[in-house]
């Protein structure tokens, strides 16, 4: 009986806080115990039970960072604790989440970095910075990159003229024209400003274009692929995209042909598929090589949520991994799904479907991006905004000018060689 008793009041818990949720515009995910919640264009933050701990009289908020939140209001941002006293006044005019117990902060166009009781660590004095990570920060002044550590000291100097960002203990950088890296706990140029070209390092191995030809190098300096193809890209999952010939393959990591140079064109591997083209059709292969979608599309994106937009006869739609056609073919553009939605284009206008199709959102916008947070930007007429998972409008509008419609196609061209 008392089991009976305890099921039933978890399942009426349940229910309530079911329905409590169900009155907001907008519920994000959680973070640090808190979600936050949308009215009336208005935010704050709910518990796990659903009951409201900061009240919804904010104009925009972020997700908790460290045990502190950006918070919005008045055009001004500043900072509140999980109990919605206001630790960091409301004053700057842009500010990222909490990293390694700092912020990034701008006021009157100049960036520096608080910490979490709003006392200036770093002076506002760049002309850009972004968040902490790894105990290094990426800032610019007068057209020149560098990094600092927490303590404001340039570990990399402000000397570069272009950056990558940084990844496995290596940043990448470029000045006159030549690209090399440097290792980011010392400040030491590593791999010399040789290269034409390059990008971050991957799974050991990074590729690099020199004399119109692509290889892989590794953290030495060693050239561990050749440096032979038209063009290259990053490893990822064990493989990597490369062209040669105009033809399009797979390598590994010891520079075996794992799928044939074969495709006229091909894309990097989401979620364990890659959208390949053969005489001008377009297909999915697995990681194998094996066909798993027939090749006979005119175009095809990247999986995304396990769906991936396709195009025949200039309609677009969704197929699945096995190659179901789960969304008809049947809209003029289409992008790819984020958070549960995509954007189409049907007759000039955009909405939203879902991953059954139904059309949720109603297509009347002239512009329609993809979700991120719960959030999309849309434009109609003259006005640009944001709208909430119900098409409800988050935020004023403003006028804009001199918009161009710009196409939702999911296809990208690769950068150029």
């Amino acid at each position: 009986m008392r089991k009976m008793f305890f099921i039933t009041m978890l399942l009426w818990a349940s229910l309530s806080f079911a329905q409590d949720i169900k009155k907001y515009d907008y519920v994000g995910v959680y973070s640090e115990g808190l979600a936050r919640v949308q009215l009336n264009g208005k935010f704050g933050f709910i518990d796990k039970t659903g009951k409201k701990v900061i009240p919804l009289k904010y104009d925009k908020v972020e997700s908790f960072s460290e045990g502190l939140v950006a918070v919005k209001f008045n055009a001004k941002y500043g900072f509140i604790d999980k109990t919605g006293k206001k630790v960091i006044p409301l004053k700057y005019d842009k500010v990222e989440s909490f990293s390694e117990g700092l912020v990034v902060v701008a006021l009157n166009n100049k960036y520096g970095f608080i910490n979490k009781k709003g006392k200036t660590v770093i002076p506002l004095k760049y002309d850009y910075a972004e968040s902490f990570s790894e105990g290094l920060a990426l800032v610019g002044l007068d057209g020149k990159w560098g990094y600092i550590d927490t303590t404001g000291n340039e570990v990399i100097p402000l000397k570069y003229h272009d950056t990558l960002g940084y990844s496995e203990g290596l940043v990448a950088v470029q000045f006159n024209d030549k690209w090399g890296y440097i290792d980011t706990t010392t400040g030491n140029e590593v791999i010399p400003l040789k290269y034409d070209w390059v990008y971050d390092f991957h799974e050991g191995l990074a590729p690099v274009k020199l004399n119109d030809k692509w290889g892989y190098i590794d953290k030495t300096d060693n050239e561990i692929i050749p440096l032979k193809y038209d063009y290259a890209e990053s490893f990822s999952e064990g493989l990597a995209l490369v062209e040669l010939n105009d033809k399009w393959g797979y390598i590994d990591t010891t520079g075996k042909e794992i799928i044939p140079l074969k495709y006229d064109e091909a894309m990097d591997f989401h979620e364990s598929l890659a959208a390949v083209r053969l005489n001008g059709r377009w297909g999915f292969i697995d990681m194998t090589g094996k066909e798993v979608i027939p090749l006979k599309y005119d175009v095809a994106g990247d999986f995304y949520e396990s769906l991936a937009v396709v195009g025949l006869n200039y309609k677009w739609g969704y197929i699945d991994k096995i190659g179901n056609e789960v969304v008809p073919l049947r809209y003029d553009e289409a992008n790819n799904f984020r958070e549960g939605l995509a954007a189409v284009e049907l007759n000039d206008k955009c909405g939203f479907i879902n991953k059954a199709g139904n059309e949720v959102i109603p297509l009347k916008y002239d512009v329609a991006m993809y979700f991120h947070e719960g959030r999309a930007k849309v434009i109609l007429g003259n006005r640009e905004f944001y709208i909430d998972k119900n098409g409800n409008e988050i935020k004023d509008g403003k006028k804009i000018k001199g918009l161009r419609l710009p196409s939702i196609s999911p296809t990208n061209q690769k950068q150029e060689k």
